[in-house]
């Protein structure tokens, strides 16, 4: 069976996802104003969460976990495998590349899998394993940051599905990834 990866993220107008220490806090000051950004019902459909190291330690910042689906992290570094012990069995630790974790997710019986992260989404991007993305920008400007998208072996190409407006400025868009 083949997994597919999603992509459902936010970014500053200048296309950051994160300030230079992973602090999200531009984003999170847009919670409770009500909104429904279409998340639940973009979870609803996904079987599993792929993410890097850095936006795992970024969320564990945040209580409590915000995830109802199991997490596989990413990361070939010696924190790998610090996971708290509140979120065993909810969070598992993943030293392969991007092809294998698919290829295992799929044997596991995954069809869907939302891929977060940028250096993690960049990986995918570059493999072909990103089917589509839905991309918030928030108007604000951060400067710098942890960018979206960083260098590519070769362009990617999308195809826009839609646009949506929110009250808030929060502008939406969908992109399915060109084959």
């Amino acid at each position: 069976m083949m997994v597919t990866g999603h992509v459902f993220i936010a970014t500053s107008l200048d296309g950051f996802i994160a300030r230079p220490d992973g602090s999200i806090d531009w984003l999170l000051a847009l919670d409770g104003q009500g909104e429904d950004h279409g998340y639940e019902d973009f979870i609803r459909d996904m079987d599993v969460i792929i993410m890097g190291r850095n936006t795992f330690a970024t969320m564990c910042n945040y209580r409590p976990w915000p995830y109802t689906r199991p997490v596989l992290v990413l990361s070939r570094g010696p924190s790998l495998g610090l996971v708290p012990d509140y979120l065993s069995g909810q969070v598992e630790p993943c030293d392969t590349d991007p092809a294998a974790v698919m290829m295992m997710l799929g044997q596991r019986g995954c069809r869907r899998a939302y891929v977060d992260g940028g250096l993690v989404i960049q990986s995918f991007l570059q493999l072909g394993l990103i089917q589509d993305m839905v991309v918030t920008r928030v108007p604000v400007l951060l400067g710098e940051g942890r960018s979206l998208f960083g260098p590519l072996a070769g362009d990617v190409s999308l195809t826009h599905v839609s646009t949506r407006c929110f009250p808030s400025g929060l502008v939406q868009s969908t992109y399915k990834v060109a084959a």
